[in-house]
């Protein structure tokens, strides 16, 4: 009986570290938040910290936020400070917002949408039901909304949490699809560099990223990349060597200069996390049948480029993980801008292709800018957005980008806050911008 006591006493301490862990705390609010506004962070049960601001004259509508990434690296309750910070204008605009850094760091896209889901169940338990539940995911986050969306449409035989969704600058369509073109990037830059790795170093298959042993850094990379192409040097300042290899990697792979070293530093260290750490040390992606165009001698280049086929267990495990299946029943409504450097425009054709072979094209509104970014568009374009959302939820006026071009126009408040809606573009196919290959 004493030990029953015992372990019901350490159960019952557990379960209240548990509650405790998803007690909000009030914390000062970042001074880009309106005055008066309410802030708390926490951690949560699952280990996720996680920021919750709510303005004082809250609209009743929630808007649950997925961030990009993914971070590589332990989860810090800065991360979804710098998030907050950048979002304001929601805030600013009457809604609640809240954000999870997720549980852990690095790859994992369904994990991402339950610590969303958990933290949205930790707000309404202390705050109350929201009028309505806006999801909206930015980059990476796009993915984990555009999953989350799937995983809660139907929850205990009912109508999920999420009223509608809004992707941004969504890297959408699964994890193998949109890091097709990483692949491409290592392979290619193997070819043309032949330093990542050195001949004199231990070889690797180079859809692994990095051997989990290697200590390169990220400063060591770019070493190696600006001995190559010159990256960091300006242009007069390269040699003519330099010059031609950079020009192959960029049409070759079809990546702007500016985000290079970014993509090639996810092709190191997140595909280490993403094959060694969450899939086991198989390989999700293959580059068999792609045929690359646009260097001096295309024939030397598809003849000496590495070739990798992929393994069908990794495929199918990171397909259950990040891919949509299109089996959506609330409104979407996305916006990407048409030269996103980092999460290509025409992954929203992929995208749009899922709900399509779904049945479920007729809840999507696809919408673009004229803009170069990436992590941030235009303050007034995210509350046009929000609104027009909201407008076809409670009213059934599903918006064209013609009115949400118009609605963003009756918010621009300065020359600093334009628009940028281009309400006649649509997203070429994603086998345009990313080589195709045998899947």
């Amino acid at each position: 009986m004493k030990r029953l006591a015992q372990l019901l006493a350490a159960l019952v301490a557990a379960l209240s570290c548990l509650s405790a862990a998803a007690q909000p705390a009030p914390h000062a609010c970042p001074a880009a938040l309106p005055d008066a506004t309410r802030c708390y962070t926490g951690q949560d049960s699952a280990g996720a910290y996680y920021w919750i601001a709510i303005p004082a004259h809250w609209n009743r509508v929630l808007v649950m936020h997925a961030h990009g990434g993914p971070e590589l690296g332990a989860p810090t309750l800065a991360r979804g400070t710098e998030d907050l910070k950048r979002w304001a204008v929601i805030v600013k605009g009457g809604y609640a917002w809240a954000g999870s850094t997720y549980r852990r760091g690095g790859y994992g896209v369904t994990m991402a949408a339950e610590d969303t889901e958990r933290l949205r169940q930790i707000f309404v338990q202390q705050f109350g039901q929201p009028r309505r539940t806006l999801l909206h995911g930015q980059s990476y986050g796009g993915g984990v909304a555009s999953k989350a969306a799937e995983l809660y449409a139907t929850v205990d035989g009912h109508r999920g949490p999420y009223d509608g969704v809004l992707l941004t600058s969504g890297v959408l369509g699964g994890g193998t699809r949109a890091y097709d073109f990483r692949l491409d990037l290592r392979v290619v830059y193997q070819y043309v560099c032949k330093n990542h790795p050195r001949a004199d170093e231990p070889q690797y298959p180079l859809w692994m990223g990095l051997p989990m042993d290697s200590k390169l850094t990220h400063a060591e990379l770019a070493a190696r990349v600006d001995e190559c192409t010159g990256l960091r040097l300006p242009a007069a300042q390269r040699s003519e060597q330099q010059k031609a290899n950079l020009a192959t990697l960029l049409k070759v792979v079809k990546i702007p200069e500016r985000t290079l070293m970014s993509h090639l530093g996810w092709a190191t260290w997140l595909f280490r996390d993403l094959t060694q750490r969450r899939l086991g040390g198989h390989n999700p992606f293959s580059n068999i049948g792609a045929e690359y165009h646009g260097s001096a001698d295309d024939a030397a280049l598809n003849a000496g480029v590495q070739r990798y086929a992929a393994d069908p267990a990794a495929v199918a495990q990171l397909a259950s993980d990040s891919e949509p299946t299109g089996a959506v029943n609330v409104p979407v409504l996305t916006l990407h801008a048409i030269h996103d450097p980092t999460a290509f425009v025409e992954l929203e054709s992929a995208y749009r292709d899922i709900l399509e072979r779904a049945g479920t094209a007729s809840l999507l509104v696809q919408t673009f800018s004229d803009e170069s970014e990436h992590s941030y568009l235009s303050d007034p374009e995210y509350l046009a957005l929000l609104g027009a959302l909201l407008d076809w939820i409670d009213k059934g006026d599903k918006p064209t980008p013609q009115q949400v071009a118009q609605r963003c126009a009756g918010l621009v408040t300065s020359a600093a806050t334009t628009c940028h809606f281009r309400p006649d573009y649509h997203s070429a196919p994603l086998d345009s911008r990313v080589t195709p290959r045998d899947h």
